[in-house]
Order: structure tokens, then sequence, then C-alpha cells
């Protein structure tokens, strides 16, 4: 048998099933994709005879197998989230290195090691995407339902340069399922799931619904998905400002959401093409840590993959485009429809990307590619009348961002040398050209003096960003593993980070900082305004992991990865200044007024995780435990502070159970008290707690069945990273907190 293009002895044992597979001995073959998880040995109790096989020559991608610091959600995390959670960006809670910045019911932030929102590359089936909104209402991962998702990778930390750029903090990409075509010769595939589900804490339910048919050369499959909630409780009361709902409801936090897709797969023997389109509505997502709410979220994308296979190794393109239509305004919470300030964002996302991999020995591969994105957007604030002696009324908008405009291109080679069994290295060098402009701006309708001197302004900012990535692996022995890796990334600003103008209207003696509160992405109720002279961010990162498991990886496993990040030109917030002609105002209503600059600082934690078979036998199972512990901690240099939402010291401990078709699970989390806070951001300190959840799960033949319980004992608590409440009335000093007991279930179908 002549096998030829694989790397260590994983790869070894997965050609030889494959080769079985060829020759008809019953066994499922998957093609060896990059974006395929790590799978465990399987373990057999009774010798097998070995196989004779034909000859047989396979082709398989190669780059980014198990790559360094790369970790994938095992496919019952993922199913198990389908009804569990309708924020895609939950489904990587455990993860190490993880947590998340609160938001909307589907639109939290994650957040890595310390890094979050645009400082993190966030890909959903390959496409880079942007927030649309001045308080990035619409984050990536909200553009996406947890239904629809197959796969998901995080890279924390270092991301090799062929994964992505203009980013400092790490990779999370997220895919739906591959497409999957009847065998030759076979009648037409025919494939479908439905699901439903419901959650007793704010009423939540909502079911997805996905169906496809392929021959052996096409695939046709449609998803589509509807969720929608209504305000969800606290563990008591936290609050005594609410008026509209008792002081346990978490107000402002009901939404809505819709998803359809549907793609269409072709292929021949070397060649593969997908395209994809896609739509989502959000009639309303309310935020309690925001002073907005969404009151319509429109958007629409198209997505086109090609990859064609070739002897000297294979050629992967993608093309997407994304339109996304956002309003904001108050819903009732927050005093709507009587209160009334209409906010409209548009934005254009396009991308186009070009990657080969090329096989220059069976041990060394050499991928080189170039990628553009080009970005639109409008923001503007409709006048709720005429009078422009009044706030918010006059002849016109109020323009935030007009004509806005970031248009990256990068270039990059990344080489990957898989010398033996042990030793595994990869180097890579990017090279990007970011621009950005924006055109005038007025408030209102009217050139005010803050407006004119901004408009005389050169706004076009290039800026020419280099990062490089140099990673290695030893494996002395199937016990052990060792990954070391240094980097430099770096992130230009976004546009609002450069071009939010205004430190408030002049009307008299006062200034009134109402826009300035209208930009607000990271939850805490501060005013902010932009700088255009902002540097990028500039990462230097070194990181490290031991792995020690047994032979078979299926007892156990301890996991640990050290982590130092120095960021130069740190976007970071200060007390606002003077400029452009007017003077800040003071603090507002117990909120600071703050503006964005550049600082030196620096983060450093550790991941720890493991994993532990702790009995098993035919009667009663297997029953394992499993631990995941995360430490962060960041400082601003220059000003010797804090940095902003960085999650204390927390664990998970879990116990898992495993019988035929069951799988149960008894887990507890635990978070310290937040005392580390940002005093600029007027961040609130936290207690700590501990969360008891429970969950399980029946799979017979085509049928599954969850069910769980959330905050087994009606915890209440504080979200450390939830922000500033803002549900009803600003209330400084409240956090966020976290939800109640919550008893969940759900169904789902295959056939």
């Amino acid at each position: 048998m002549n096998i030829h293009n694989y790397r260590n002895e994983k790869m070894r044992k997965y050609v030889l099933i494959l080769g079985a597979s060829y020759l008809g001995c019953g066994i499922a073959a998957e093609p060896v994709a990059a974006d395929k998880p790590k799978q465990k040995k399987e373990s057999t109790k009774k010798t097998e005879e070995p196989l004779v096989l034909d000859m047989l020559t396979i082709k398989a991608q190669k780059s980014n197998i198990d790559q360094p610091f790369g970790s994938y959600l095992d496919h019952s995390q993922i199913a198990l989230a389908r009804t569990a959670i309708s924020d895609t960006a939950q489904m990587f809670k455990g993860t190490p290195g993880m947590s998340f910045s609160s938001g909307g019911g589907i639109s939290s932030r994650p957040i890595i090691h310390g890094m979050a929102d645009d400082r993190l590359r966030v890909q959903v089936d390959g496409m880079n995407l942007i927030s649309a909104c001045a308080n990035h209402m619409n984050p990536a991962l909200s553009y996406v339902s947890p239904s629809s998702v197959l796969s998901a990778q995080v890279l924390a930390g270092i991301t090799p340069v062929s994964m992505g750029g203009d980013s400092i903090g790490g990779t999370i990409r997220v895919n739906s399922a591959d497409p999957e075509f009847a065998e030759a010769g076979a009648a037409p595939l025919l494939k479908g799931q439905a699901s439903t589900f419901y959650r007793t804490n704010g009423d939540a339910r909502g079911g997805n619904i996905a169906a496809s048919i392929a021959n052996e050369h096409a695939e046709l499959k449609y998803t589509g998905s509807t969720v929608q909630s209504r305000n969800y409780k606290a563990g008591g009361n936290f609050t005594t400002q609410n008026t509209k709902n008792g002081n346990d409801v978490v107000a402002s936090s009901a939404y809505k959401s819709e998803n359809q897709s549907l793609s269409l797969a072709l292929r021949n023997d070397d060649h593969l093409a997908v395209i994809k389109v896609g739509q989502q509505n959000i009639p309303y997502q309310a935020f309690p840590n925001v002073r907005m709410d969404m009151t319509g979220d429109d958007s629409w994308f198209a997505n086109v993959f090609t990859k064609s296979n070739f002897d000297w190794g294979n050629i992967e393109t993608r093309a997407y485009h994304e339109d996304a239509q956002h309003k904001m305004n108050f819903l009732e919470d927050k005093g709507g429809p009587t209160r009334n300030m209409p906010m409209d964002t548009h934005g254009v996302n396009q991308g186009l990307s070009v990657k080969a991999n090329i096989d220059v020995t069976n041990k060394h591969l050499l991928t080189v590619g170039s990628e553009y994105q080009r970005y639109r957007l409008d923001d503007w604030w409709d006048p709720i009348g005429p009078n422009a002696m009044i706030m918010m009324q006059g002849p016109g908008p109020f323009w935030n961002i007009n004509s806005g405009k970031r248009d990256r291109i990068d270039l990059f080679a990344e080489w990957e040398g898989r010398w033996n069994r042990q030793w595994l290295t990869q180097l890579g060098a990017r090279v990007g050209a970011v621009e950005m402009n924006a055109g005038d701006v007025m408030d209102y309708g009217v050139i005010t003096p803050e407006a004119r001197i901004v408009n005389s302004q050169n706004k076009k900012q290039t800026d020419i960003n280099i990062d490089w990535t140099a990673l290695t692996r030893y494996t002395p022995n199937d016990m052990q593993t060792y990954e070391l890796g240094a980097a430099r990334k770096t992130r230009s600003p976004n546009l609002y980070e450069r071009f939010a103008w205004s430190r408030g209207r002049t009307m008299g003696m006062m200034t009134m900082p109402m826009s300035m509160f209208m930009n607000n992405w990271v939850g805490d109720g501060n005013g902010y305004v932009g700088d255009i002279n902002l540097k990028p961010e500039v990462a230097h990162t070194v990181s490290a992991t031991a792995n020690w498991h047994d032979a078979n990886q299926e007892d156990w496993e301890t996991k640990i990865t050290p982590f130092y990040t120095h960021i130069e030109n740190y976007i970071d917030a200060k007390l606002c200044q003077p400029g452009n002609g007017v003077t800040c105002a003071s603090p507002s209503n117990g909120f600071n007024l703050l503006q964005l600059a550049n600082f030196d600082a620096y983060l450093f934690g550790v991941d720890v995780s493991g994993s532990k078979r702790l009995f098993e036998n035919v009667k009663y199972g297997s029953f394992f435990g499993k631990t995941g512990l995360n430490y962060v901690r960041g400082k601003n240099n220059d000003s010797g502070g804090n940095l902003y939402q960085q999650m204390p010291f927390n664990a998970t401990v879990a116990l898992e159970h495993q019988r035929d078709g069951w799988s149960n699970t008894i887990e507890t989390q635990i978070v310290a008290p937040k005392t580390d806070v940002q005093v600029v951001r007027l961040e609130p300190k936290t207690a700590g707690y501990a969360l008891l959840n429970l969950r399980s799960s029946y799979t017979w033949k085509h049928l599954r069945i969850d069910g769980g319980i959330d905050n087994v004992f009606d915890k209440n608590y504080a979200l450390p990273l939830g922000g500033t409440y803002i549900g009803e009335v600003s209330s400084p000093g409240t956090a966020v907190p976290g939800m109640g007991r919550s008893f969940n279930v759900g169904m789902t179908v295959n056939y």
C-alpha cells in the first residue's frame, strides 16, 4: 500500500481507517479537513485480524492538523448548546481562557485572555464579520444561531498568520456543516433535523429546522431558526430602581431573532464550490447595560467558497458580501415609545481571500495567500422635531459617522515543518495595510463650531501592520506534549474609535453630553469620544502549554497554559479633555465622560484544565471528572490602573456520566470576588459566587431529548463582566445580575 501525505501517528491511523472503508469494511470515513477536531483513539477489547490492503493513494489537507494553542468544542457540547442557549458566544463557556462581556440575549461578546470585541478575529463560515453599531449590539457571533454551528475552534492568544490578521487577542472560528454528497450511483441522499426548546426563565422558546438533498455531485441545504424571550429574572432582588418590573427582573433583556440560510454545493473529482446565502431578522433586542435598545436589525449575506486539489497541494478562495441595516431606539422598559430617539446604522462588509497550500516535501508545507476586506459604514440619528434650539431636533440628522471607510489588504506566508513524530515547527509573517477615512459631519443638520473644526481635519489614516508568529510542538512520547509560541500581532482602531467626534452640543453656557453617551460598546454607562490620531495596537505575546495524558487519551489529562502579553498603544479610556473648541461637560448623573487614547499595557495569566475517568463498568456506565481553572490580570502601565473587564479567578468542576444513550452532568461554577476594577470607567465590584447546574440528555435512534436546571439554588449574583445596569433607569454602581434558576427542555429529531 502506498500511502503518503501524512504527518504523525494519528494521521497514519486515520489513513488506515480510510483505506479500510475503501475496501468495504463498513467503517464510515470522513474527509480530512483543516477544521476537523482532533479525535480521541477508540478503545477495543478484542484482537482483530490484520487487514491486507490494496494499493491506495490518499490526498489530504495537511495544514493545521492539531494546531498548537488551538482547541475545538466537542460535539456533545455543541449539540447541547442547540437547545440550552440562544447566544452562540455562550457555546464556548468552559473553554480555557474564555469569558464573556454581557450584551443582549443573543449578543454577548467573547473575551480571550482579557481581550474582547475587535481585538479578536471572529470568523463565521470564513467571513470576517464586523459590528455595525455605535454600541456593538450586533457582534460577529450574533449573526449565526447555535443550531447552525457544527464545528467551533478557539485559538487563544497566538493565531497563525494564515488564519487572520488585524487582531491581537486570538481567533474564534465557527462553521456550519460541510457538504455531504450521495455515493456514486446511489439514490439521492435526503437528510434533515428539527428541534424545539423551552426555558422557564424569561419564557424563552424557539426551534430550528434543517433539510438537505444531495446526489453524487450537488447538495442543496436549507436551515432556519427562531427564538424569543421575555426579560429574565435574577436569583433575587438586586435593585430598588425598577418601577415597570419587579426588582428581581433584569429589565431590557427581552429579544427575538430569526435566521435563514440556503446553500448549494457542487463538486467533481478535485474541485468543490459552495455558494451560501442567508438572512437575519431581529425585530427587537433589549440591552440591560446600554442606554439604547435594538429596535430592528436586518442583514443578509452571500458567501462563495472554492477549493481545488492538485498534485502539488490545493488552492482555496472565498468571496463574501454582508449588508446590515441596524436601528436603535428605546423599548418599553426604557420609556419607549413615548421616549423617542431614532438611531440608524448601515454597514456593508465585503471580503476576498486566496490561499494556496503547497506541498514542498512530504514533511514541509508552505501556505501563501492574500486577503482583502472592504467596509463601509453610515451612522446617523434622525431629528425628532424641526427646532434646532431643542436637543435632538433640527433641520437634518446628526451624523455620527458619515461615509466611514475601512479597507484592509494583507499578504502572508507561513511555513510548517513536521520533522518527525516528535517535532512540529511553524513560522509565519503577514504584512497588511489598513486605510481609513470618513466624510463631513453635522449636529442635527447644523454645522456647529465643533463640527466645522472636525470637518477641516484630514481624516484619512493609513496603517502598515506587520505580524509574525513562531510556534513549536514537542511530543516526546504518547503521554506528553509541549508547545511554545511567540507572536507579534497588530490591530488598527475601528471606525468608532477613530471617528466618534462629538463632545456634546453647546447650548447657552452648558454642554449637553448626549452624543457621547450614545457611543458605548463596553456596557459601562459612560460617554465616549474617539481620536482620529489613534495608533494601531501592537501585542507581543509569549505562551507555553504542557499537556500530560494517558497513552490512549481516554483515562486522564492535565493541561497548563501560562501566557504573557505586552501591548504597545493599547486603546484605553481617560477623562475627557477639551478639544475641537468644546470643553467637556462635567460627569453626568454618576457617569463619566471619557475619550480614547493610546497607552502601554500588559496582561498575564494561566489556564488549567484536567479530566479523569473515575469509574466504568457495563452496569453503571462511565463516570468522568472534569475541571478548568482560569486566571488573568491586566494593567495599564501609564495610568497604573487595571484594565477593563478582566475576569477574576474562576473554576468549573463537573462530574459527567455516560451509559448507552444517557449523558448526565453535575457542574459547579465558582467565581472569586472582582475587586480589581477600572476606576476611570466606574467599573462595579462584584462578590464571589458558586452555581450548581444539572444537565441530562438521552439519544435513541433518531431522537434526542435534553433537560437541565441552571442555577439550581436560584443564587442571586452579579456578572463580573456584565457592565452597569441601565435596564429601566441609570443605576451607577449596580452590576448587571446573572440569571436565576431556569428549567430547560429540548427535543431534536434527525432523519
